[in-house]
Parts: structure tokens; sequence; C-alpha cells
């Protein structure tokens, strides 16, 4: 396929950090990468570079975070030659491609949730995408149901399954007044805990708990963003251990 101009629309949701959503390329060294890195979102796009090195192509653009929040998120990739808008969540970011060609010329098959090894290194470090896609559209092609329908030739297509599974985690939401207490362990001389978080407010008290016998306490919280564990023992010296991350 050569286009001067796509549109590539879909939707996703993924407790992963990293992985591969698409990937095409061509013989001309044209290519389109979206994927996560760092839990963003990363569009590589190339329309063409010269082998003199005097043309080049790759231009790279990050936009979101913290997408592996295992919610819906909607992605529109609208391109007219070197005029770029990449839409995620209804927040849209314009942008010109590098070098001097307006076509997109993709000579191998576009794969969606990951890309085939191809022998680079690129290819072999990137993971594949891992959780739920729907509504994928290109150029005006509804993949999704394509691909439900088995109609997409020639098509390589894997372990798929047309349901959305969702993870077996049960979150707890706190409003700032609310807290969980639970019975400590008596007599235990190991103290183990672990737990994933997420807010937007850079100060809170995250656990707190006292030791039998008097023996002090033991307090994690959030400080201006960053995570502190305070460790308060009596009856020793060097009373109280501080750990900032």
């Amino acid at each position: 396929m050569k286009t001067l101009k796509d549109v590539i629309s879909l939707k996703f949701k993924t407790s992963e950090s990293e992985g591969v959503i698409f990937h095409g390329e061509g013989q001309q060294g044209d290519y389109i990468t979206l994927e996560l890195k760092k839990a963003k979102l990363v569009l590589n796009l190339n329309l063409g570079s010269n082998q003199l090195g005097s043309i080049f192509g790759h231009t790279s653009v990050t936009t979101g975070s913290l997408l592996d929040d295992h919610h819906w998120h909607s992605i529109i990739i609208e391109r007219h030659g070197r005029n770029i808008n990449l839409t995620l969540d209804r927040h849209m970011q314009h942008f010109r491609t590098n070098g001097e060609f307006d076509y997109l010329d993709l000579d191998y098959e576009i794969t969606f949730g990951g890309m085939p090894f191809s022998g680079k290194p690129s290819s072999n470090s990137r993971k594949n995408f891992k959780g739920c896609m729907e509504s994928i559209n290109y150029n005006g092609n509804n993949i999704t149901d394509l691909a439900r329908r088995k109609k997409l030739e020639p098509s390589n297509v894997g372990n798929l399954s047309f349901t959305c599974v969702e993870p077996h985690t049960v979150p707890v939401f706190f409003n700032a007044t609310s807290y969980l207490e639970v019975p400590g362990r008596p007599s235990q001389d190991l103290f183990s805990v672990s737990f994933l978080f997420r807010t937007w407010n850079p100060n809170g008290l995250l656990l707190f708990s006292h030791f039998s016998d008097e023996l002090g306490n033991v307090e994690v919280d959030i400080n201006e963003g960053k995570v502190s564990v305070h460790i308060n023992v009596s009856q020793v010296k060097k009373n109280r251990i501080d750990i900032s991350s």
C-alpha cells in the first residue's frame, strides 16, 4: 500500500506498561509503529529516508501516561502527508513528520497486538501487547469485525478470544477520611506487606502499624509525591529508620 492519507482508530485497555499495539513497514524504509512504553503511548513513523543520510525521516511522538490502568483508552491517528493529528482520549496533538516524503509505503502486512520477528534488533526487544482492543479501524476497514469473521486475507490470527477477560483484583477506594483496619499477627518476628496504589494526591498516609509489646511502629506514606517508610523502634539507641523513594 502506498497512501497519502491514513486514518487509524482503536480502543484498548491493559494492565501492562509495555506492548506493541500495531506495526507496519516497507522495503523503502517506511514504517509506522504504535506501542506502549513505560505506560505511555509512543508513535514511531518514517515516511522514508535516503541512503545518503541527508533526508532523515524518523519521527517519534510520546503522549499520555499511566495507560496501564485497565481502563479503556481511545486512539485516533489522522495523517495527511507529513501532517499528523494524534488523539488520545480526546486530547489532540498535532505535529509534522521529519524528512521530505508524503507517502507511507507499506509492502508487508500490518500487524495488531505485536510485530513479526524480522531479525532486526528492534523486533525482538519489543513486547507483544497483552490486553483488550476493540473498534479497530484502519482506513475504513473494520479490522475487529473482519478478524472475528475470519475475512482477513492473508492473515495469521494467533490465539485470540473475542471476549475481554477482567483481572481478578478487587480495588478499594479511600476518600481521605476512610480507612481499613485489619487485625495484627502477634508473636511474629516478620512484618511483610505489599499493595498497588494510584493517586493524584502528593501527600497521604498509606499504612500504619504498631509493633506488639510497645516495641515501636511502622509507617508508610506519600510526602510531596515520594513514598517514605518510617520505622520507629523503641529500646534501641538508633531508634528511627527513614527510607524514601
